[in-house]
């Protein structure tokens, strides 16, 4: 039996286990979390196995345990397609991801070089100016990815390295869209992010706007570093009031899980 089937094993295992005990203890909360934890994984075009897997028994926990919040969200936001493009969004959320991407263009080399003097051989950086709305110390001044935003929470640079991927995943919460914009896309069909059933090459389009809670990964299979604008912008919705108020406890948590969460990240300062 190779390592990967006894992996599975295990978690099968695991999670039987925590089933029956769910049925045992608190049968209704099991039951409502496993049906909103359906709802969420119905929600994805192409459901597999490993999906299922992740969701349950991996990666994905925290978003199943997030499931019946990121559910009722939804009820006070406008729809969800998953993937989106730049137009879909509302102007306001428009004017400032067009601003922030011609600031990255702009600045492109100047990132480069702060970049090259500190990734090294890590697989992995991040290069942040705004995490959750809370200043990061960096030592590049950019002023438009320092600034307060009304919509964009989450300004960074993500740094791959040659030849690195994530692995499938999933973002939490569903407060907030993930925006991406490639500074200079390869000719090449081998530097993609995938969600759900959307392969999303950066060389026909270098931005990309998704639900990062869709089940994700991002890849590098080419020989040059590749740089992403990577933001979080509030979903457009129907209570600006309550999403406000909703992104502060976020900040406050995500703050101090970010470590966590990207433990196979260097943070770039």
């Amino acid at each position: 039996m190779d390592k990967g089937t006894r992996k599975r094993l295990r978690r099968l295992g695991i999670f039987a286990v925590v089933i029956l005990a769910g049925l045992y203890f608190v049968p209704y909360l099991l039951v409502f979390y496993l049906i909103c934890g359906a709802l969420d994984v119905a929600r994805h075009h192409k459901i597999t196995y490993e999906l299922v897997e992740k969701y349950f028994m991996g990666n994905g926990i925290l978003t199943w345990l997030l499931s019946p919040l990121n559910l009722l969200i939804d009820l006070f936001s406008r729809k969800n397609i998953g993937v989106f493009k730049l137009q879909d969004m509302p102007p306001e959320h428009r004017a400032e991801i067009e601003a922030c991407v011609e600031a990255f263009r702009t600045n492109g080399d100047l990132i480069k070089q702060r970049v090259a003097e500190t990734l090294g051989t890590s697989k992995r950086g991040m290069l942040t100016f705004r995490w959750f709305n809370k200043p990061q110390p960096s030592l590049i001044r950019i002023p438009e990815l320092e600034r307060e935003h009304r919509f964009i929470k989450t300004v960074a640079i993500s740094v791959f390295n040659t030849r690195e991927r994530t692995s499938w995943h999933f973002g939490p919460l569903r407060l907030t869209f993930r925006v991406l914009c490639n500074l200079d896309p390869i000719n090449s069909r081998d530097v993609y992010i995938r969600a759900d059933d959307k392969i999303h090459y950066w060389v026909d389009d270098p931005l990309f706007i998704f639900d990062d809670t869709f089940f994700h990964c991002s890849i590098n299979d080419v020989d040059q570093v590749r740089y992403c604008l990577f933001m979080d912008i509030v979903r457009p919705n129907r209570a600006q009031g309550m999403f406000d108020r909703a992104v502060d406890i976020a900040a406050f948590i995500s703050g101090s899980l970010k470590t966590m969460f990207y433990k196979n990240w260097s943070f770039i300062r």
